[in-house]
């Protein structure tokens, strides 16, 4: 079988870049995203912008030779949004995160379904959730919760909808991970105090999630469409 073509979002660094690196040790050519244009090929795109998914995914599928066979959605933005904000600082807050993870993610996944389609081609979406989509966030994060939600919901209609057409989905929820997102936050709320929550007794490290992605892109069987794998040391059990 040819080698996977695989776009990762995110890809910089953290969990992105460990899935990145995982995948193209298995093989796959990587098609790397990030905010700004890297080395390597790295396609830069903002995603703030509600244009950038479609010149990014252009982009990567000039990259990939004009075939892309799975979309790892991992970009994602971790920033505190204060109650005590003004309604228009709280607002635009909210809208930024909505964007990037959750709405982003949507454009990407539609033109991936729609290209696997058009090609009568199987193939996969790896979503990077995370546990708040079921326990929920801080007070500062429910832009953040809200958008892992969404991205959920979204997983699991992909999954039921487009199955038959051999175009399978998958998605991740991660607890605390050893990331630059997640350090500041560990920090504020505490640092080695939060991990009482935690009966692992550690967070999870960005390898432990990449081999959960690199899993569900390349190993799991088709069956598997539709599950949500928790990462999370136990800190919360559905």
């Amino acid at each position: 079988m040819d080698a996977k073509n695989i776009l990762v979002t995110g890809a910089s660094r953290g969990i992105g870049g460990s899935i990145a690196e995982l995948l193209a040790a298995r093989g796959a050519k990587v098609i790397r995203h990030a905010s700004q244009p890297g080395p390597d090929g790295q396609v830069g795109a903002d995603l703030r912008e509600p244009v950038a998914p479609q010149i990014l995914w252009e982009q990567a599928l000039d990259q990939a030779g004009g075939r892309i066979d799975v979309l790892v959605n991992n970009a994602g933005l971790f920033s505190p949004n204060p109650l005590d904000s003004s309604d228009i600082e709280w607002l635009d807050a909210w809208e930024e995160t909505l964007r990037i993870n959750l709405t982003a993610a949507a454009q990407l996944s539609r033109f991936a379904v729609r290209h696997w389609q058009e090609r009568g081609t199987p193939g996969r979406i790896v979503h990077v959730a995370s546990r708040a989509a079921y326990r929920g966030d801080s007070p500062e994060h429910w832009h953040y919760a809200a958008a892992k939600g969404g991205m959920v919901a979204m997983h699991k209609t992909i999954a039921r909808q487009y199955a038959r057409e051999r175009i399978l989905s998958f998605a991740i929820c991660p607890g605390f991970t050893d990331t630059d997102m997640a350090g500041d936050y560990l920090a504020s709320r505490g640092g080695p105090g939060l991990l009482a929550d935690i009966p692992l007794g550690r967070v999870a490290t960005p390898e432990e999630i990449a081999s959960i992605a690199a899993f569900c892109a390349l190993d799991a069987p088709e069956s598997m469409t539709g599950a949500v794998l928790d990462a999370n040391g136990a800190s919360y059990v559905r």
